[in-house]
């Protein structure tokens, strides 16, 4: 297993970790198989998404600002509800199929750790499975 630290710097980022996940990849020298990510933490995700145009971010972030708003009538006391239920609808896990020692993503995909309770230190962890 191997481990991706992140430093985020907005209460509500995504962040493209698929040049880190394809380091871990390139070094385990599989060539078959599959690549898990893991998100150990209850106010962050993963998720995978089109990499190509910033804008797709920035909308995701914004409607998520919208639809699961900071301040509401949460009963949780620590104040990050939102938090929460934006983290389990983005999900911790992610499974990829490798082949050819290569990540199977479409053409515009990234690989994107979501931040919804920051500024904060993070990690993320990598399991390269060879079938």
């Amino acid at each position: 297993m191997e481990e991706i630290k992140i430093k985020t710097n907005n209460r509500i980022e995504l962040i493209d970790i698929a040049d880190k996940v394809n380091s871990i990849l390139e070094k385990s020298k599989i060539k078959s198989g599959l690549c898990l990510i893991f998100c150990p933490h209850t106010t962050a995700g993963l998720t995978i998404n089109e990499n190509a145009d910033p804008s797709v971010k920035s909308d995701i972030v914004d409607m998520f600002k919208r639809i699961i708003p900071t301040n509401t009538n949460y009963q949780h006391a620590e104040g990050n509800s939102d938090s929460h239920i934006k983290s389990s609808i983005f999900g911790s896990s992610l499974s990829i199929i490798i082949e050819d020692s290569q990540l199977q993503l479409g053409t515009w995909q990234g690989i994107y750790f979501c931040e919804n309770d920051g500024p904060r230190q993070r990690q993320v962890w990598v399991k390269i499975i060879s079938n």
